[in-house]
């Protein structure tokens, strides 16, 4: 029961921000001799902190504020995408404590290879936890792939060319060590879905109860929240809207099919028509946002044969999300990946095309909008679902004095 109740209060202050204790107490229906015990063991732990003397509404002598603080624990989300890994580290404030991308060809690399660099960006990311005095709770590895949630396998990685790959075994024999000195989860999850859910926590159209995120790399991927829940899908195989066949007589994709919606809007679909095979921009050694940028540079400076490509690809993006919309209804549409980058190019053509092919009148009431969190979204999100642990569970992190120093 003190867990259950150590969890309301932190989770309260988490999605309603400072509150006295005798605020706390009206809100959850705790008495307030509890609310103080238990928001004492909170401080205890370094998980919420005094604030500013709460004046409102108070009668007498006024009490202090209790506010989130969370600054001593952290998420870890990882991301494996075609051509880059990803890493990040965030606090329980949303702060970000590490960030590195790499740029890694995936698809030439067996996946013991990938995995490998993965276990070493992930021990860079919990070494730089010690040196900050922040204890790691989880790492969530997020890859645009079929998986199995509950064993931790990827299934199906059609742009990764992997098959039952398991991904959390992997992870855990290659972080031995440091799970020995410090036990945590380790989870794997689709790229899109992680991202939607990043979107959702703190992306710019945070706490939308419905929303469609879709993210183009490769390949497409998007996440829907519905009513704000992620839709997992029964098997939790969710999130491959990449799939959906638009022409098929058209370019092979990777899942063997032809004429998938990401053959025609996917970063390799829009590379196909912006450039040649031998252009700069369609090397994977190289990190994507200077790819992005000289795509972008030569939209700027009116370059026939890339702004032709941008109009082709936004009007791809349109006719797949027309489908999505139609089904979903959402109330916003957040593009992200390399839709998010060049945006302004592709958000012409795609609302015409809603415009044309939404049945409900005024594009059934969405907007479109471009993340802001860019190529971070999916291992924010990844960081946000380790951090839930503790958001569950907040006796899982010990008093401070308890809590291993980086040294």
């Amino acid at each position: 029961m003190r867990r259950s109740n150590l969890a309301l209060v932190l989770r309260r202050l988490g999605s309603h921000g400072a509150r006295s204790r005798a605020g706390i107490a009206s809100d959850t229906g705790l008495n307030k001799a509890t609310v103080s015990s238990l928001v004492a063991e909170l401080v205890e732990r370094g998980l919420v902190r005094e604030g500013e003397l709460d004046r409102a509404g108070a009668v007498g002598r006024p009490g202090k504020s209790v506010e989130l603080d969370g600054r001593c624990v952290g998420g870890i989300g990882v991301e494996i995408n075609v051509d880059y890994l990803t890493a990040l580290v965030l606090d329980l404030t949303n702060t970000v404590l590490f960030e590195q991308r790499v740029a890694l060809d995936v698809q030439a690399l067996p996946p013991e290879d990938v995995l490998d660099a993965v276990a070493e960006l992930t021990s860079r990311a919990v070494r730089e936890c010690r040196r900050r005095d922040v204890l790691p709770v989880g790492v969530t590895v997020a890859i645009p792939a079929l998986v199995d949630v509950e064993s931790g396998v990827v299934a199906f990685a059609p742009n990764l060319h992997w098959r039952d790959v398991p991904v959390v075994r992997g992870m855990a024999d290659r972080l031995t060590g440091l799970l020995a000195e410090q036990p945590m989860p380790i989870r794997v999850a689709n790229d899109a879905n992680l991202a939607a859910l990043g979107e959702f926590a703190m992306g710019s159209v945070a706490g939308t109860t419905d929303l469609v995120y879709l993210t183009g790399e490769i390949g497409v991927g998007g996440g829907v929240i519905a009513g704000g829940r992620l839709l997992g899908g029964a098997e939790g195989f969710s999130g491959e809207i990449g799939h959906i066949q638009l022409d098929p007589r058209g370019h092979e994709c990777g899942c063997g099919r032809r004429g998938c919606w990401e053959t025609l809007v996917g970063l390799a679909g829009m590379l196909r028509l912006a450039a040649d095979a031998d252009d700069p921009v369609s090397d994977p050694s190289l990190d994507l946002d200077q790819r992005l940028d000289m795509i972008g540079r030569r939209a700027e400076t009116g370059d026939r044969r890339t702004l032709d490509a941008l109009e082709e690809v936004g009007a791809g993006l349109g006719v797949g999300a027309s489908i999505l919309i139609n089904v979903f209804n959402p109330r916003v549409v957040v593009l992200g990946g390399y839709f998010a980058s060049l945006g302004p190019y592709l958000l012409g053509p795609m609302m015409a095309e809603l415009r044309s092919r939404v049945v409900a009148p005024d594009i059934g009431g969405c907007r479109v909008e471009l993340s802001t969190l860019g190529f971070a979204a999916a291992s924010r999100g990844g960081a946000n679902v380790a951090l839930e642990a503790v958001l569950d569970d907040p006796a899982l992190v010990p008093v401070r004095t308890s809590v291993r120093s980086s040294g």
